[in-house]
């Protein structure tokens, strides 16, 4: 009988001197190791950030090179960069665990980060291990084992046809696999519709979030009470489900608990011009503006602008969100974005802003070209700054907002904001 998976692991961990191997690393070792044994092994490791799955999946690729040197490995993951790093990772192994490194060749053979051929009887085409993105063309690959590393990841998730678009690149891998062969998913989730539910139906799962239903540590010595609660502020509480928990809520009920927000009824004091702010009686650090454009149309998206001051102690001061109307709609179209470029400038004025950002997706191409003529003509000094926004507003305004809120450090205007 080979070597089982949880020895070979606390073998390469001794090596290290990082004995004993931490009880989750064993969890994760035994499942891998009774579950590879299965024919048609199809296996699912949901473990929390920082775990060390991919670390453990390593190894198990090392391992099952010893156990079969023909064996050929497909790793997948959303970047190739990120699949090339497992691969590094298990061509490290190969070379220095005391019972792989016959494996490596004599003679010269592909030995690289991407990919590398162990010492092997010769016929087979594929390397050993071969990295590749999801964005990558695996068609007439062949291999006994694939595995997808983090393929889940926000840019592959966040929206319907991202979501689509992972699901039909997946879709390949039994075509690449040999009867028989087997496929290893890591992750955690970023959605609600995470890829790990029912397009994984029927694979052998193992769950581990960061706290028990007990409230204990499923790492206790690098992850006490006390840093994953540091973590749960920093992140906040949505983040801090999907990422440790493994509990990703979905969008309606992530949204933001307008209650938490703390009123205060302050307006800013200018020192001298652009510098020397306080606000509330407190000193301000530093003011972000961001504007989001739209025609402000019945029934369409509204024009808002939203200006955040943050003071010393690093809270935020939701200052004011104001939405941009324009006259007569039968006006020209440049007429009413001038309209609000103008009333942008004032608001700039208003608030001695350093710069303001506006989203250039849609309509906001033309602005911000049209709002630095208009804070010329106001004699206005904010600078203008462009962003492209490609991710869903929605995520990211619980990303941006979700754990100060959470921390107790979103302030709002009680008549500007709250009003």
């Amino acid at each position: 009988m080979p070597l089982p998976f949880p020895n070979f692991v606390s073998i390469w961990n001794g090596l290290l001197e990082q004995s004993p191997t931490p009880d989750v690393h064993l969890r994760m070792a035994c499942f891998l190791d009774a579950q590879s044994r299965a024919p048609d092994p199809r296996l699912l490791l949901q473990a929390f950030r920082g775990a060390g799955k991919s670390t453990l999946a390593g190894l198990f690729a090392a391992w099952l090179l010893l156990r079969d040197p023909s064996t050929r490995i497909l790793i997948l993951a959303a970047e190739e960069g990120l699949a090339t790093r497992m691969a590094d990772a298990v061509r490290v192994v190969v070379e220095r665990h005391i019972l792989t490194a016959h494996l490596k060749p004599a003679r010269a053979q592909p030995w690289a980060s991407a990919k590398f051929t162990v010492a092997r009887p010769p016929g087979l085409r594929e390397p050993s291990v071969l990295a590749r993105g999801l964005s990558a063309n695996i068609t007439g690959s062949r291999a006994e084992w694939v595995i997808c590393d983090d393929v889940e990841v926000p840019s592959t998730c966040e929206t319907p046809g991202a979501r689509q678009t992972l699901r039909r690149r997946l879709t390949e891998i039994p075509f690449v696999l040999v009867p028989g062969g087997g496929q290893l998913y890591l992750g955690t989730p970023h959605t609600h519709e995470t890829l790990y539910g029912d397009f994984l139906e029927g694979f052998a799962r193992l769950d581990i979030p960061a706290l028990d239903a007990a409230g204990r540590s499923a790492w206790p010595e690098r992850f006490p009470p006390e840093v994953l609660e540091r973590i749960r502020t920093q992140a906040g509480p949505a983040a801090f489900a999907a990422q440790m928990m493994l509990q990703p809520g979905a969008l309606v009920s992530g949204r933001l608990d307008a209650d938490l927000l703390r009123p205060y009824a302050g307006e800013p004091v200018f020192a001298q011009d652009y510098g020397g702010v306080v606000l509330d009686g407190r000193e301000v650090t530093g003011v972000s503006a961001f504007w989001d454009p739209a025609y402000g149309g019945a029934g369409g998206d509204r024009s808002a602008v939203a200006v955040v001051f943050r003071d010393a102690q690093g809270d935020l001061l939701l200052h004011e969100v104001r939405y941009l109307s324009f006259l007569p709609q039968e006006k020209e179209t440049d007429c009413r974005a001038m309209e609000q470029c103008h009333e942008v400038a004032r608001l700039c004025a208003r608030y001695r802003l350093p710069a303001i950002t506006v989203e250039t997706n849609g309509m906001g191409k033309l602005l911000p070209g049209y709002l630095r003529r208009s804070l010329m003509r106001h004699k206005v000094r904010t600078r203008v700054r462009e962003a492209v926004s490609t991710r869903p507003k929605s995520v990211r305004i619980l990303e941006a907002w979700d754990a100060p809120l959470a921390a107790g450090a979103l302030w709002a205007h009680a008549r500007r904001v709250l009003g």
